[in-house]
């Protein structure tokens, strides 16, 4: 059997797979690795739409095909395009009357995009459940989160890099945190924590698509120093947080002043380090 991927015959080797329902679980699973999902399927320059996988086509043995063809797009660009859409349904409903709106969220769950966003970027898509099913969330933040997470799809890059300014007042805010619990500033020390877990979450969903796009330093000892960063982090992320929640005001102190303005002030560093800036195109 032939494996041919965008048009391109692959030095692919078939080992243990017998059936083309064990072929396309191992494409699939390299090529998610490569930052990539197949959106297209061809078996002897027959077309297979999605009506046709099925359990049929899954116990073909791999005798019975002679070319198969996959076709994959960059998970990024089928990231920004949902993005892009999800941004032009939230202009188009805020557009419609009352019971227009009903229909549109009745019609909207069921969309491509919509079904993209709800297995992928699943917190994004309950945000835009609240709000087209008539919920409390304004439609216009949602419009600007999606705005953000385009930007990060699109450029994670420059979006991680413009993220230093944060950095620098998240680490001042925690410094300031225990003075401001024991002088009662609860407003400023419940934003800081706020802002803290806000940025901490953004980080991550970058380190994600950088590492999708194959903008990250994959050298083994840089890898596992990240890993081991990453998890001290999302540890201590967790204690400050249950210790807030519990209101222990001096775990909550010595935490944000001592431990996690440095934290996170060095994972934000070490990441930055290991970009590998995408190849600049030259215009001959």
């Amino acid at each position: 059997m032939e494996i041919k991927i965008n048009g391109q015959t692959a030095d692919i080797t078939i080992e243990n797979e017998n059936t083309a329902g064990e072929v396309m679980a191992a494409l699939e699973h390299w090529l998610s690795g490569l930052g990539h999902r197949i959106t297209g399927i061809s078996v002897n320059s027959q077309k297979i739409d999605a009506a046709m996988l099925n359990d049929e086509f899954f116990a073909k043995q791999i005798s019975e095909i002679k070319v198969l063809d996959v076709y994959t797009s960059p998970f990024s660009g089928l990231a920004a395009e949902s993005l892009a859409i999800l941004l032009s349904d939230i202009e188009e409903y805020e557009k419609l009357g009352f019971e227009e709106k009903k229909e549109f969220f009745d019609s909207w769950n069921n969309k491509t995009h919509v079904n993209f966003a709800r297995e992928h970027m699943s917190d994004l898509y309950n945000l835009y459940l609240n709000t087209l099913s008539g919920g409390e969330i304004n439609p216009r933040v949602v419009f600007s989160i999606t705005e953000e997470r385009l930007r990060e799809t699109k450029d994670p890059v420059t979006e991680f890099s413009n993220m230093q300014v944060l950095i620098t007042e998240i680490c001042s805010l925690l410094c300031d945190l225990p003075l401001d619990i024991q002088t009662g500033k609860d407003a400023k020390a419940a934003q800081t924590i706020q802002l803290f877990s806000g940025i901490a979450e953004k980080i991550l969903r970058l380190l994600k698509q950088l590492d999708i796009q194959g903008l990250l330093n994959t050298d083994k000892e840089t890898g596992k120093q990240l890993t081991s960063l990453i998890n001290d982090f999302n540890d201590l992320s967790k204690q400050l947080l249950d210790a807030y929640e519990k209101y222990d005001t001096v775990l909550v102190g010595d935490l944000a002043e001592y431990e996690a303005s440095p934290s996170i002030q060095e994972l934000y560093n070490s990441i930055k380090k290991s970009i590998n800036k995408p190849a600049e195109v030259v215009n001959k």
